[in-house]
């Protein structure tokens, strides 16, 4: 098998179906190898991305792997040909080691191992320990997925919340109403894994070589509902709608935790649970779990997090400005964006979770409190474009010494932002041209903000700290250097987006164990340690990894 990259294939020569994209590649591959198309014996994509850089020329550049019919000798002697004629770069044999789940134990422990949360770093870390004969309780203490999509209907449509189970708590974790964006900056040979598992599961081909995957909403609760199954069949155990409430410490190491569940009449029992590990993949919204841990003495820290607000632009706008006159070219797709700017006074603003033809969301956990947050479905179909505008949150930008005081800032302004949306999880919104001059908006104009509980037009500044604000409100011109139209003046700003990212760090050391609790392993987005699902199924597989040989 061979390796072919940066094969550039012009936009102009495709007809937009998935089968001339395929015809045109084997092509394309053919001639790079300099040998006739009747000699492949297969061309597999890996890797596809778009470059429109030259909006009148835009190419798709692919990666792909390719074998010949005659077969591995072929194939070398191909490669020492293309050697002699100085014609092989970007051609290469396939030497690649595939990515495993750990190894089965041994033997398995008297005491459980309990994974607490089931987003994408609690299921791959579930996975990975029940294919490694563990047999691990995995505990979520939101609804399974089809229950959980039933209750976030019910608060879009009557404003009711439960705070057990929403957009942030439930099976899948908050990814599962996103955009369902594979894509990260970092790199493990552990993702080419954990995209092959999306798919078993039911998510779409393409995700194996689209160079921005993703699944989408509508996709991700039936993916992750497989991906519990495949738990269960594995020997694990799998409790919704319960939750740790307390743990038990003994020299040092974790003994024993307290499980809280909810019975479908309303009944709350518990159980204490003697332990050999806990996974602690909580998520980055289990605040009573942070001040549990905190007041139990196991080692947290601050740590940098982002706040801000959605922005909404028409996604026909970004798509000329991205794409020009190929804009809504079937082989491109709604196009996404990723922005980021430092500021002369240190201070940065970025976009974050960019949804394109997507719907901003009512992300709230706790009564009171508006939250937002972005998602689209696999076919983005949606009028608008929504990205998270965010700036960072410093822990020296934080009073005093208290490790969550971060998380009474979140408090604080999403507090803020249900009064100044009027109650009933409506929330403030503002146009951009009036949120450059400092103005209050009265009313939208052509972009319709998509918030589902409804949107109070007037000003966010209130709803954040002063520094936020003024960061946001000097990035956003500049912003629109990069994509024009980004500070188009009735552009909508829907606020607050408070949970991108956790506020603590569960501090881990080079075992991941905690450096203060022995047994206890903290992992993902919510231990301060991913950010996104593929960052966090990778820390959750990793996790099983370390976690398996200490108890081999």
């Amino acid at each position: 098998m061979l390796e072919v990259s940066g094969i550039r294939i012009r936009l102009s020569q495709l007809d937009g179906s998935d089968a001339g994209e395929l015809t045109a590649l084997r092509r394309a591959v053919a001639k790079k190898l300099r040998v006739p198309e009747r000699e492949l014996a297969g061309v597999e994509r890996r890797r596809r991305s778009i470059d429109a850089r030259k909006k009148n020329d835009i190419v798709l550049t692919f990666t792909a792997r390719v074998g010949l019919r005659a077969g591995e000798d072929a194939e070398r002697a191909l490669l020492g040909k293309l050697a002699r004629a100085r014609a092989e770069k970007g051609v290469r044999p396939v030497e690649e080691k595939p990515f495993l789940f750990p190894e089965p134990v041994g033997c398995v422990p008297d005491r459980r191992v309990v994974v607490v949360g089931a987003g994408c770093a609690g299921l791959f870390c579930a996975l990975s320990l029940a294919r490694a004969g563990l047999r691990p309780l995995l505990v979520e203490r939101g609804d399974d997925a089809t229950r959980r999509g039933e209750v976030v209907c019910a608060h879009n449509a009557t404003g009711v919340l439960d705070p057990e189970s929403n957009i942030q708590f439930g099976v899948g974790g908050a990814g599962t109403f996103s955009d369902g964006k594979l894509q990260t900056g970092t790199k493990s040979p552990a993702h080419r894994l954990i995209l092959q598992e999306f798919v078993d599961a039911g998510a779409q081909s393409q995700i194996l070589w689209d160079a921005k995957p993703h699944v989408g909403s509508d996709v991700l609760p039936g993916v992750v509902t497989n991906i519990l199954r495949q738990i269960e069949e594995a020997g694990g155990e799998v409790r919704t709608r319960c939750r740790m409430t307390d743990l038990e410490v003994e020299d040092g190491a974790l003994r024993s935790v307290v499980l809280t569940s909810q019975a479908a009449d309303g009944a709350f029992s518990e159980e204490r649970v003697e332990v050999s590990a806990v996974a602690l993949a909580c998520g980055h919204s289990a605040r009573d779990v942070f001040e549990l841990l905190r007041d139990r003495g196991v080692a947290m820290e601050r740590k940098t997090f982002a706040m801000g607000v959605r922005i909404e632009h028409l996604q026909a706008n970004v798509d000329r400005a991205l794409y020009g006159p190929a804009a809504g070219n079937p082989a491109l797709g709604a196009a996404p964006y990723k922005l980021s700017e430092h500021l002369p006074s240190g201070r940065s603003a970025f976009s974050f979770c960019m949804c394109p033809g997507g719907y901003v969301v009512s992300a709230a956990s706790e009564p009171g409190g508006v939250v937002t947050n972005g998602m689209s479905f696999s076919d983005r179909a949606g009028a608008n474009a929504n990205s998270g505008l965010l700036a960072n949150v410093f822990p020296t930008d934080l009073p005093g010494d208290d490790v969550l005081a971060g998380v009474a800032l979140q408090r604080e302004c999403e507090r803020a932002a249900f009064a100044a949306g009027g109650g009933g999880y409506v929330a403030p919104a503002q146009l951009v041209g009036d949120f450059l001059r400092g103005e209050a908006s009265s009313a939208g104009g052509s972009v319709v903000p998509t918030y589902p509980r409804g949107v109070a037009w007037g000003s966010i500044d209130g709803c954040l700290p002063p520094y936020i604000v003024e960061t946001l409100r000097a990035a956003i011109p500049r912003m629109a250097r990069h994509l024009h139209g980004f500070d188009a003046a009735d552009a909508v700003l829907t606020g607050v987006e408070t949970r991108s990212s956790s506020p603590v760090r569960v501090t881990r050391g080079d075992d991941g164990q905690s450096v203060s609790t022995r047994g206890l392993w903290p992992v993902g987005e919510g231990a301060g340690y991913a950010g996104g699902i593929m960052s966090a199924a990778t820390d959750g597989i990793l996790a099983a990894q370390k976690l398996v040989a200490a108890l081999s």
